[in-house]
């Protein structure tokens, strides 16, 4: 089975690793977007995390005049609820699957795995982990959008399952009120997601992260 490449960090370092977080980049960019992150989250020493960012493939995205890019699916048309291909995000979202049945396999159970993802990483992040057949430790979704949730099939396994969501007040790239919409429909499908938002456009800021360590901390401590 071919596997996504990916960067790799643990977190700290020489820590027996005993968690995953798996965590996808936005439309352009590559694994190596977050990684710089870890450092900033201020995990407690005594966590052994490693962290997955892999690499999307590189295709021709609709929006951007066909230009060839990282993406984990092409967008269509940039309305207020995407066209995007969901044929291509069901891919991505097996291969998120399939990384996950391979950080299992290293000796990591499913109940310490998180998915994480930021803009189109964050669409593909709710549908890999909510049809997951296994129980996962939580989601965080970042200045995203919930693409398949006319389409989704949810695994019943996941209806308690920790959700965390941020977002940009001046995010004009996917406006906030997507990321309003994805906590109602949550909400409405019975889960009880986190949600913060940040004065920031699309990206994260240093309140952001210091949240999500917070709340990585809080899901992964037992």
């Amino acid at each position: 089975m071919d596997l996504l490449p990916a960067v790799e960090l643990q977190s700290p370092p020489g820590v027996d690793v005993n968690a995953t977080i798996i965590w996808l980049h936005g439309l352009g960019a590559d694994g190596n977007d977050f990684a710089p992150v870890v450092p900033q989250l201020a995990l407690p020493d005594s966590f052994g995390i490693r962290f997955v960012f892999p690499h999307a493939p590189s295709i021709p995205v609709s929006i951007n005049n066909g230009y060839v890019m990282p993406a984990w699916y092409d967008i269509k048309q940039l309305d207020i609820d995407r066209h995007v291909d969901v044929e291509q995000l069901l891919q991505s979202a097996q291969w998120i699957h399939d990384l996950i049945g391979r950080e299992i396999e290293r000796g990591i159970a499913s109940e310490r795995i998180i998915v994480a993802g930021f803009s189109q990483g964050g669409a593909v992040a709710f549908e890999a982990a909510l049809t997951y057949p296994g129980p996962l430790a939580g989601i965080m979704a970042l200045s995203t959008y919930f693409a398949t949730a006319g389409s989704i099939q949810i695994n019943p396994i996941h209806n308690t399952i920790p959700i965390m969501i941020c977002h940009g007040t001046m995010d004009q790239v996917v406006p906030e009120s997507l990321g309003l919409k994805s906590l109602a429909t949550l909400q409405n499908l019975g889960f009880v997601p986190e949600y913060n938002s940040y004065p920031m456009e699309h990206a994260v800021c240093p309140q952001e992260i210091a949240d999500i360590g917070t709340w990585i901390s809080r899901i992964l401590k037992a």
